[in-house]
């Protein structure tokens, strides 16, 4: 199952996993897709050929692409549902996504999936991915490639284990906790969430999807998982794991700073804003009395007493349970309810505010191309 390529090279969803049947989707509104296209010129034609009925547009963004992907589609194999984006400079996958989304806002569409164009994503469980959504039990829907064994082993394990970890720290500065595979860019939002997300604030390369988690628990979004299987071939990834974790470190850190200032102290005080500054205070005091009786220890040579010792260590302990604490209050969902269906007023865009939120949402970053 590692690999569900058929004797045409096209995708063959299992029935075991849902939306394999690729029967359609509850309808809630208009579905349109988005597809960041940058040198994927050999797998675009297969992956749009691949999109239900259920899909009523698809933009095809063409990122500053040297080989002219989309430009190549348009004349060899139009869909007449494709809309050709094309951009002036490469921005990235997420600079590329953000530009089909600011289009899907001001066509109307309700519902938005974002699907690679290299060929990895099935657009046949477009269906099981949008589900939750039109369902009105979620805002935001990704896809999960750990859910089946036999396709997270047919990972390349470098990428495996890449992701494993960037799992658990997302869950730290999303505040997603019961979300897996946080970089995988099959995606779904509806447009009451979408509207509400400042796209120029997003990051615009590969640290785009935990970004936008992020902004998603900001906003209070309710994410759901949804299982898929992926496809390894051929392509070439962009991402250098070893060159790219320390940045991503300390973009995660800094999320989660901003995280924890946004709901514990900015929005509202909760137990867990008392669980955090009590689990802080303690560990503090508990280095600082630390510090200070081994300093003493060491300028006057008389060892600590067993109940120095002993209030030091209750200090740390008292910390940890604190700090464990936290992390139970930090674990649940930020939102009972997704935003479509507590009614979360939004501006629909007209043509000026369009052009003005995708002038500052496609504003080229100082990062390097990839």
């Amino acid at each position: 199952m590692g690999s569900f390529a058929n004797e045409e090279g096209a995708f063959a969803a299992p029935p075991s996993l849902p939306g394999a049947s690729g029967s359609a989707a509850p309808r809630s509104g208009r579905i349109a897709a988005v597809l960041p296209c940058y040198k994927s010129r050999a797998h675009l034609r297969s992956v749009v050929a691949r999109f239900g009925q259920e899909v009523e547009r698809i933009y095809l963004v063409d990122d500053a692409c040297p080989e002219h992907t989309v430009a190549d589609f348009m004349r060899s194999a139009p869909d007449a549902r494709a809309t050709p984006i094309y951009l002036k400079e490469n921005l990235g996958v997420g600079g590329a996504t953000k530009a089909g989304y600011v289009a899907a806002l001001k066509d109307g569409f309700d519902i938005i999936v974002k699907v690679d164009s290299d060929g990895q994503m099935d657009p046949a469980f477009i269906p099981a991915l949008i589900s939750p959504i039109a369902r009105g039990r979620a805002d935001y829907t990704k896809g999960n490639r750990f859910f089946s064994l036999d396709n997270a082993k047919a990972m390349p394990r470098t990428r495996f284990l890449g992701n494993l970890m960037l799992s658990f720290v997302s869950k730290l500065s999303s505040g997603y906790w019961e979300i897996f595979d946080p970089t995988n860019g099959f995606t779904a939002i509806h447009r009451s969430a979408l509207a509400l997300l400042p796209l120029e604030k997003i990051e615009s390369r590969y640290f785009f999807e935990s970004d936008m988690l992020f902004r998603l628990n900001t906003v209070g979004t309710v994410v759901q998982d949804a299982p898929m299987l992926a496809h390894y071939g051929d392509e070439i990834s962009g991402l250098h794991p070893g060159r790219e974790v320390i940045r991503f470190g300390v973009k995660h850190i800094h999320r989660f700073g901003k995280r924890l200032f946004y709901r514990y102290f900015l929005r509202g005080v909760s137990p867990g804003t008392v669980f955090l500054l009590l689990a802080f205070g303690l560990l503090v005091g508990a280095i600082i009395y630390a510090a200070a009786y081994i300093a003493q220890s060491n300028f006057t040579g008389v060892p600590s007493s067993p109940g120095e010792v002993m209030v030091g260590g209750v200090m740390f302990i008292l910390a940890a349970q604190m700090a464990i604490a936290f992390l139970l209050t930090d674990m649940q969902p930020p939102s009972v309810d997704p935003l479509q269906v507590r009614g979360v007023v939004f501006l629909q865009l007209d043509e000026r505010q369009a052009e003005s939120q995708m002038r500052g949402a496609l504003e080229p970053r100082s990062e390097k191309s990839s």
